[in-house]
């Protein structure tokens, strides 16, 4: 018997040979055909169906790709792709002057007395220092060796690239210093080009670590079993991919990019470094690496200059992450003086409350029904997906993204619909689903009453995690002066629908304020001035973690906000 089998991908146009044996989808995961597997190959989900049949049948049938082995040779059909998933690039930031990490310098560097032996790197670290206003810089042997006959040819007249506190290159001539820096999401990511000016060049694209599960939980127990290799491959190619986009939008080259910032929740932070998530799968879940780190964009297969360097934020706790440090560093909390609440929502919540005084901040198991997955018809936010529901003289309508045909329904669209079905008496207060599911009109779009408790858990938790960090800072939810939502789900969600089904306490409603992707902007800051990359640290060590599970009223919270608000 063949130890091979053929593999005809009908929709790609593709043929593949993979030995006996190999499942579906694990066919489609290493030539890069990026299927759907939300719940990361353990057949749970159902999002990974395929069509096949034997070449010669006629009957195609159905099947998981995720739990069909490949014993023969067979025709494959794949589902349409999700197009035109929507990537959020922008946010808010605090305006700061330009410091920035990267640099390059004008130099004239004297030469050495008569009668002097003052080595040529001292002269030039001097001439460095008198122009940056900055000293302690590190001493680099391939530029020292390279350095005398630089400095014969150009007589003194030189240009130093610089980062951070070490010198990447020495030319003979100006050139323009540009930097890079990347959000790490669960489900997109955003890359930011900066220059003199400050954005010049902006790009996103799906997270192609979806091939190893829909979030966090899914990814880390991926990692455990098939090790962190393959997702850390996977993203480091990705972002190495939009930095070449980035750069070919200027009009630039790589080596331009002298440095590279990179914000994400702690999982995707260790699965990037190719760190094993083991310390994030059990109790106490702590991570294995939290305070910021200054590293080789090379070594981790990032083609920028030679030299250039890559900064990873510090992280919170093992389920608060870089990402909500972005967020503190892009809403300047060492000096935010209102009482604020920052909240993250996705598959896994994270919150902060407090201001520079003092901030507390938690995660929350929210799952993943608010990104669409676990959700029946859920789906993220492409073209096709429902965003938005309202009722309207007595009618339900709803909105799609790219003005098409339904396809699913993404988070912002689930709260909606489930508060217009609150407010028609569809569903009442417990969750009960009027006859056990809602189709929304002619479309193929149903709300199950399965759905209704995955968004009832999400939300509890939640606004579970909310109270109980307002109880710990010693105030009520109505003393919160400002709440700052912070990612796509934030961005497009109706705060009114929000508070209806109970996601953020009512009385916050006319606080309510999107802030975009505030962890992009906080990683650009880090970046553009350097003292910010400090207070990234300071903030990081600064908040204090409550792990909600260790809080003896959690439980009785949590039951609490299940059922959806009495109005």
């Amino acid at each position: 018997m063949d130890s091979e089998v053929q593999l005809t991908f009908v929709r790609e146009k593709i043929t593949l040979r993979v030995p006996r044996g190999t499942t579906l989808l694990a066919a489609q995961q290493s030539h890069e055909l990026q299927p759907e597997a939300p719940c990361g190959g353990r057949g749970t989900c159902g999002k990974c169906l395929v069509e096949i049949r034997s070449p010669g049948d006629t009957q195609w049938r159905q099947v998981k790709a995720c739990q069909t082995p490949a014993d023969g040779d067979l025709e494959i059909r794949t589902p349409p792709r999700e197009a035109g998933l929507s990537v959020l690039d922008r946010g808010e930031g605090v305006s700061v002057p330009r410091e920035p990490w990267g640099q390059v310098f004008e130099l004239q560097v004297p030469p050495c007395p008569k009668g002097e032996s003052t080595a040529d790197w001292e002269r030039l670290t001097g001439a460095l220092e008198a122009v940056s206003g900055r000293g302690g810089w590190e001493t680099d042997i391939p530029l020292a060796a390279r350095l005398g006959s630089l400095l014969q040819q150009t007589r003194g007249h030189l240009w130093a690239a610089v980062c951070g506190s070490r010198i990447l290159d020495l030319w003979d001539c100006p050139r323009k210093e540009y930097m890079a820096a990347f959000d790490l999401g669960t489900t997109t990511l955003a890359g930011y080009l900066l220059d003199d000016h400050g954005t010049a060049a902006r790009v996103g694209a799906p997270n192609p670590q979806a091939r190893c599960g829909a979030d966090v939980i899914q990814r880390a127990n991926y990692a455990l079993e098939h090790g962190p290799e393959e997702p850390a491959r996977c993203v480091r190619e990705a972002l190495d991919a939009l930095l070449g986009q980035l750069c070919g939008e200027a009009g630039i080259s790589r080596e331009q990019v002298l440095a590279v910032s990179l914000a994400g929740n702690t999982c995707m932070h260790h699965l990037f470094l190719g760190i094993s998530p083991d310390s994030l799968a059990r109790a106490p879940y702590n991570p294995a690496l939290s305070d910021a780190v200054t590293l080789r964009c090379a070594d981790y297969g990032l083609r920028a200059h030679p030299n250039a360097r890559l900064l990873m934020l510090p992280v919170i706790a093992g389920f608060v992450g870089a990402d909500t440090v972005a967020c503190l560093v892009a809403g300047d909390w060492e000096n935010r003086q209102e009482l604020t609440l920052l909240v993250d929502i996705g598959t896994n919540g994270e919150i902060v409350l407090g201001n520079r005084e003092r901030m507390i901040a938690c995660s929350t198991a929210a799952g993943p029904a608010l990104e669409g997955a676990g959700i029946s018809c859920g789906m993220r936010g492409g073209f096709g997906a429902v965003d938005h529901v309202r009722l309207e003289n007595g009618e339900i309508r709803w909105s799609v993204i790219g003005d098409t045909q339904p396809r699913g329904i993404c988070g912002s669209g689930l709260i909606d619909l489930a508060a217009v079905l609150l407010r028609t008496g569809h569903m009442d207060e417990s969750g009960r689903l009027e006859g056990g599911e809602f189709r929304l009109g002619d479309t193929g779009v149903v709300l199950t009453q399965k759905d209704v408790r995955q968004l009832q858990l999400a939300k509890a938790a939640i606004c579970a995690g909310i109270r109980l960090l307002a109880r710990r800072l010693g105030a009520a939810p109505e003393d919160i002066d400002q709440v700052c939502v912070a990612g796509a789900f934030g961005t497009f969600m109706d705060p009114d629908s929000a508070c209806r089904i109970g996601l953020i306490p009512g009385v916050l409603r006319k606080k309510i304020r999107p802030v975009g992707n505030a962890a992009g902007e906080g990683a650009k800051l880090v970046l553009w001035n350097r003292h910010r990359w400090e207070s990234a640290r300071r903030l990081a060590r600064q908040a204090e973690f409550l792990e909600l599970a260790t809080v003896p009223d959690f439980q009785d919270a949590f039951v609490d906000e299940l059922e959806f608000p009495e109005i």
